[in-house]
């Protein structure tokens, strides 16, 4: 010991580690080794690293593979470790080796650290490898706490958070469901809609989404816990991973099971990749959904104003009165951050080796953080403008008026040729059609009322222009 300062040991010799820290020389070789980018390990993954860590010591103490009094105590700090007491511990980059086998490490040092203190006084130590990592390997351990910090999030944060914004857009759905207004494609005028159904069908995409995401959860049940080094299961009790994962799902409330391969748990990551491909399709979803509310609010005199979005914060340092439609931006930016994410998680599970995935970290990383931004941007999105949208239902009918593809109803009863006449002398006069109509005398008034019935013509069908 030499100041702040102890010596530790390791297979490669001695290491100087700060003398108040929990963890060891393994950690400390790693935190020299990938000073990269500052970025850890999320707290959702370390809360599931813990839970392994408890899961996996009390199992061991049952099997008496491992005496009860250090079972428990790995256990009792592992706990600390799931409820975020040591985080301050777990120091590592996310750029390391590629198995995470030192963030494994990280935690299997400042577990028997802290429960050799538990245990002061009993003669007892606790060895890092020998007792908190008994029966099993970083090349299970990590896939195992990826799946379940994972699926944890999915069920617990985004899902709820999805749910929430299809709530509020069915709300508005029917709120606007009297709204009639011109709907647009190629970003032109086309044939009258209501607000109402804009919003349905944004309140599906959502409603969609979130069933995709529910499905994807499902490819995380299996858990590579009990493969240990290549998926063979070396070195751990046969019924080590059942019990331990039974007692998972206990600890949870939500379901998981041992890898009815290992070999496929383990140098496979394809059911993350696919999970990443459902929040692909989520952030696609959102993407449109934030930027159509944006278009629809554009204004208030040169855009198309028919929505009135929540005034949150001023939009311009220099021009006075600017309101700017943030919540939309901002959920954009993190629906361009979770396409980014998943070609990175892509890459990285296509890296399974062999016997074992080598990317493990990044694709983690990239995981977690997509599935929390989608919840945490949905909840700001639903909260601090969906639910305080307007319509504009005078400026919806001003543009309506003025729309040109009012003429579609006239097909059936002018034919396409003329109908398209009409649409354009509206246009070019800016008339009405139903002005042009009238002064060419193509349909006597009180038949054209029927016609050109706005409400009619969102309704389908053919009674509208064929009486």
């Amino acid at each position: 010991m030499s100041g702040d300062i102890r010596i530790e040991r390791d297979s490669l010799g001695e290491v100087r580690v700060p003398a108040n820290a929990l963890y060891g020389a393994q950690t400390q070789r790693a935190l020299e080794n990938f000073p990269i980018s500052g970025q850890r390990f999320p707290r959702r993954f370390i809360r599931a690293l813990g839970l392994v860590k408890r899961v996996a010591a009390l199992t061991n103490g049952e099997l008496s593979l491992i005496d009860q009094e250090r079972a428990q105590a790995i256990a009792t700090a592992a706990r600390e470790v799931e409820d975020g007491t040591w985080d301050e511990e777990f120091v590592l980059d996310v750029y390391q080796t590629g198995s995470g086998t030192s963030t494994n490490m990280n935690a299997n040092e400042v577990i028997a650290s802290r429960a050799a203190q538990l245990l002061e006084g009993e003669g007892l130590q606790v060895h890092p490898n020998d007792h908190v990592n008994f029966g099993q390997s970083s090349n299970d351990v990590i896939p195992t706490a990826l799946h379940v910090s994972a699926r944890i999030s999915l069920l617990e944060d985004l899902i709820p958070a999805l749910e929430s914004l299809e709530s509020a857009l069915r709300k508005k759905s029917e709120a606007f469901d009297g709204v009639l207004k011109s709907g647009r494609t190629h970003l032109m005028d086309a044939t009258p809609i209501r607000l109402g159904q804009e919003f349905a069908g944004w309140a599906r995409q959502v409603e969609l989404g979130k069933h995709r995401v529910e499905a994807a959860s499902d490819e995380l049940a299996e858990l590579a816990l009990g493969g240990t080094a290549t998926g063979t299961g070396i070195n751990t009790h046969e019924q080590f991973p059942t019990r331990a994962i039974k007692k998972l799902s206990a600890f949870t409330g939500i379901p998981f099971l041992e890898a009815r391969d290992h070999f496929e748990a383990q140098g496979a990551k394809d059911g993350a990749v696919a999970v990443s491909g459902a929040l692909n399709t989520v952030a696609t979803s959102l993407m449109k959904v934030a930027d159509d509310i944006r278009w629809l609010a554009s204004g208030p005199t040169s855009g198309i104003g028919e929505l009135l979005l929540p005034a949150v914060q001023p939009g311009s340092s220099i021009m006075p009165g600017k309101v700017n439609p943030v919540l939309s931006e901002a959920l954009m930016m993190v629906a361009a951050r979770v396409m980014g994410n998943h070609s990175t998680i892509t890459i990285a599970g296509s890296r399974g080796n062999l016997e074992l995935n080598t990317m493990m970290p990044v694709l983690t990383l990239a995981l977690l953080e997509s599935i929390e931004l989608l919840a945490r941007g949905c909840r700001a999105f639903t909260d601090r403008c969906v639910v305080g949208i307007e319509a504009d239902p005078a400026r919806c009918r001003e543009l309506l008026e003025k729309n040109p593809a009012v003429a579609t109803a006239l097909n059936l009863r002018l034919g396409y040729e003329v109908a398209s006449e009409v649409a354009k002398e509206a246009v070019r006069d800016g008339a009405t059609v139903r002005e042009v109509v009238l002064r060419r005398g193509l349909v006597p008034e009180d038949e054209l009322d029927e016609i050109l019935n706005v409400r009619h013509m969102t309704e389908g069908g053919l009674d509208h222009g064929s009486r």
